[in-house]
């Protein structure tokens, strides 16, 4: 054999025939690289609805492969329908829906749940309490039973809700310990009126939480886990299954005939009248600080659409390449990361921005962030605006691959009062937010919640938890408002 036809031992190896020359293999033809199209417009997976007995609603999601079933239980219960003397007996509830039924102890409703192969969770959030299964299809029938005793039967043992109080008072002097915890605890109390729920945890104050009984867990489950206004979501490989008979049939007896939920008309939380202050949280000696900054936003029903809103975020802190970490991180090096975005709720919501940065460069940070969070009112760019609504719009069918994430995007829809086609209209809308647009949005929330570029400080509430005798002057001479001292609590 020549020299120029000597055989490779790896393609020998591999089981491929040997090169011809230095040409293609013999007997292969070459193929044309074939063309990538854009990806078309992707929608939310359609949704089956049945109004079930009692007044409960039943959205199906036929997800053909996904053989783990997600099953999800909303009620619109919000914070503020707790007695104001023992604020945080809904998490209490919610976290003792599953230890013991009628008839089942804690012990043996756990067994059943893992002998089913079901994993359960519950809790409570601003829009209301959500309940949360999961379990193989096969399963699917008596895990809709053990879903049944939990709503209507659990007995809330004297035993488990101490046990719950305990943990949830733990939780409390956790929070107080974690720097972004605090953070978000003193932001609440300032930026929203005192008089209103939201200026207080979810979960309750070691005060309220002390107060809690296991007579009052059992009383609000009576008067707020009732069927009428419920939704409830079922998600993964339907196929096979009829749904709607196996859920009416395991939940036909929720419906007391008489109990009704009081209604709650949606409002937006009062804001504190001295909301635009700093707050500092004297931490002494810390080598980091914890940034905090909030203004009034828009809910998901803002004039002129929603799409634009989670394009601003992203621009200008949604991401690694936004603006706040384009200087503060990779300009400046200040810190590992800060991010921007905004929370709708029900009604009204907020622009929210957290992280933290190194402690000596506290300071010149604060400017920085606060010029950098209104710049958006001195215009965005194309590029800008073009990598938001991409991102957000590309990587929907990765964000919603699983049965996971479609009953929890479709029951936080329903807590919203709306439903997944919603996110469907909303992506579609997304793919048509120019510069223009994106521009007039920001004006429209900056007007509302006060935010002016020229005006350092003006609209914003600003939490920073540090060391208070170390950034206090520099933070005053910054000029961007009246600066309170909290000492850590």
């Amino acid at each position: 054999m020549s020299a120029d036809r000597r055989e490779d031992p790896t393609e020998r190896r591999r089981g491929r025939p040997a090169a011809a020359g230095r040409g293609a293999p013999m007997g292969v033809s070459a193929v044309a690289r074939p063309e990538v199209a854009p990806p078309g417009p992707w929608s939310f997976p359609d949704a089956g609805t049945t109004a079930l007995p009692g007044g409960p609603t039943l959205l199906t999601y036929d997800l053909p492969g996904q053989y783990v079933v997600s099953i999800r239980v909303g009620l619109p219960i919000p914070p503020a329908v707790e007695p104001p003397e023992i604020e945080g007996v809904a998490t209490i509830m919610a976290r003792t829906l599953d230890e013991g039924t009628a008839h089942h102890s804690a012990e043996q409703f756990a067994r059943l749940l893992e002998r089913k192969g079901v994993s359960f969770g519950a809790g409570i959030g601003d829009s209301g309490l959500t309940m949360g299964l999961e379990v193989v299809k096969g399963n699917l029938e008596p895990a809709l039973d053990l879903l049944r005793q939990i709503l209507t039967e659990p007995v809330f043992p004297e035993a488990e809700v101490a046990r719950q109080m305990r943990t949830r008072l733990a939780e409390i002097d956790q929070e107080r310990a974690v720097a972004a915890n605090r953070g978000l605890l003193e932001l609440v109390h300032a930026f929203y009126a005192g008089s209103d729920r939201a200026s207080r945890p979810v979960g309750g104050t070691r005060e309220t939480v002390s107060a809690i009984t296991r007579e009052a867990v059992a009383a609000f489950h009576a008067e707020q886990v009732v069927a009428s206004g419920a939704t409830l979501v079922v998600a993964g490989d339907l196929a096979g299954l009829d749904v709607p008979v196996l859920v009416g049939g395991a939940l036909g007896g929720w419906d007391t005939g008489s109990a009704r939920r009081p209604a709650v008309p949606p409002r937006p939380a009062a804001l504190a009248e001295d909301r635009c202050r700093i707050v500092v949280v004297d931490r002494p000696g810390s080598v980091q600080t914890e940034i905090l900054v909030a203004a009034p936003g828009p809910d998901r029903s803002v004039e002129g659409g929603w799409a634009p809103y989670p394009v601003l975020g992203f621009a200008i802190g949604g991401s690694p390449n936004a603006r706040i970490d384009a200087v503060l991180r990779e300009e400046k090096g200040y810190t590992y990361g800060i991010r921007s975005g905004f929370r709708p709720h029900r009604s009204g919501g907020l622009f929210l921005t957290t992280g933290s940065v190194r402690a000596d460069a506290t300071v010149e940070s604060l400017r920085l962030l606060v010029d950098l969070l209104a710049s958006g009112g001195r215009g965005l760019t194309e590029p800008e605006v073009r990598s938001g609504v991409d991102f957000i719009g590309k990587t929907a069918p990765g964000r919603f691959a699983t049965a996971d994430d479609v009953a929890d995007e479709a029951i936080t829809m329903a807590l919203d009062g709306r439903t997944t086609q919603f996110t469907t209209d909303n992506l579609r809308d997304l793919a048509t937010v120019e510069r223009a647009r994106a521009e007039a949005a920001f004006a429209r929330f900056a007007r509302e919640a006060g935010v002016d570029p020229d005006r350092p400080g003006a609209g914003w509430t600003i939490v920073l938890v540090g060391d208070a005798a170390e950034h206090v002057a520099g933070i005053e001479a910054l000029g961007l408002g009246s600066v309170t001292v909290v000492r850590d609590r």
